[in-house]
């Protein structure tokens, strides 16, 4: 199995961006799907999950302004992240569980800075 995330950048205070992560490879049924963060000097930490029938889960620090989705058909979850504040930097992973075990994608840096 194989993730390959994109959307990430660089984004003023305010703005918004779009990240989205595409599965691909022996996939049977994916459970949950979600985006962590590991900014430097932090631990990784959860942002937003999503399971197959889509209930959700937001970190406290990004909900009224991150939405997470996904597309079954094409394996893929997206973070919609607006009203980006400076704590929001880090770098960006994608994870999915397929028949129990967690993959993980390569990360995408996002940096919020005037």
């Amino acid at each position: 199995v194989q993730l390959q995330a994109f959307g990430g950048g660089l984004v003023q205070p305010g703005g918004s961006l779009r990240l989205s992560c595409a599965a691909s490879g022996s996939i049977f049924r994916i459970n949950f799907m979600g985006w962590y963060r590991q900014a430097p000097g932090n631990e990784r930490e959860p942002v937003a999950t999503i399971t197959f029938d889509r209930s959700t889960y937001y970190h406290d620090s990004v909900k009224g302004r991150f939405t997470i989705s996904r597309d079954n058909g094409k394996n893929t979850v997206y973070l919609q992240m607006n009203t980006l504040k400076p704590e929001d930097t880090a770098v960006y992973y994608c994870v999915i569980n397929d028949r129990g075990r967690n993959y993980w994608g390569q990360g995408t840096q996002v940096t919020v800075s005037s």
